[in-house]
């Protein structure tokens, strides 16, 4: 079947099959941020932003997406040009072996999005869903209060919402 939807702003179309997930075809057009964790929906790795709204993709079907806008960590910055919380999960050293990054960045995202002034605990809830073997989450949390601080800072100057 034909899928037509827009990947990190670039309309892409691609033939699926009936019952594929929308993490396969996302690595089918070469997306590699999200990761292949639990294949369940359980770990967050595979964390994706459907029409702003995070989904896990390893257990959303991919021909829910036909219309949508699907937003992965490749959409938000690049090497050159990251996003502040990109910029934020490097800074406070929660970025470990790296796995669950594009997860939590999502994850981060779509809360600051919804909640530009989380506390500590909306902070844990929002992070909930996604899993961390290598660290302790302290990094991980430091991490997005400081990326909301930043984003609240630069709302008006030219920041990246």
């Amino acid at each position: 079947m034909k899928l037509i939807f827009t990947l990190n702003g670039e309309e892409r179309s691609c033939t699926i099959e009936p019952d594929e997930k929308l993490l396969t075809t996302l690595r089918n057009l070469g997306t590699t941020s999200p990761k292949k964790g639990c294949g369940e929906g359980a770990c967050g790795s595979c964390a994706v932003l459907l029409n702003g709204t995070l989904v896990n993709s390893c257990i959303t079907f991919a021909a829910t997406c036909s219309g949508a806008h699907v937003t992965t960590v490749e959409g938000l910055g690049h090497p050159n040009d990251p996003h502040p919380i990109q910029e934020e999960f490097v800074k406070a050293g929660a970025v470990q072996c790296g796995f669950c990054t594009p997860g939590m960045i999502m994850a981060t995202k779509a809360l600051l999005d919804s909640n530009p002034d989380p506390d500590r605990s909306q902070i844990m809830s929002a992070l909930d869903g996604n899993r961390c073997r290598c660290t302790g989450y302290v990094k991980i949390f430091e991490a997005v209060g400081n990326a909301a601080k930043r984003l609240s800072t630069s709302k008006g100057d030219g920041g990246k919402p």
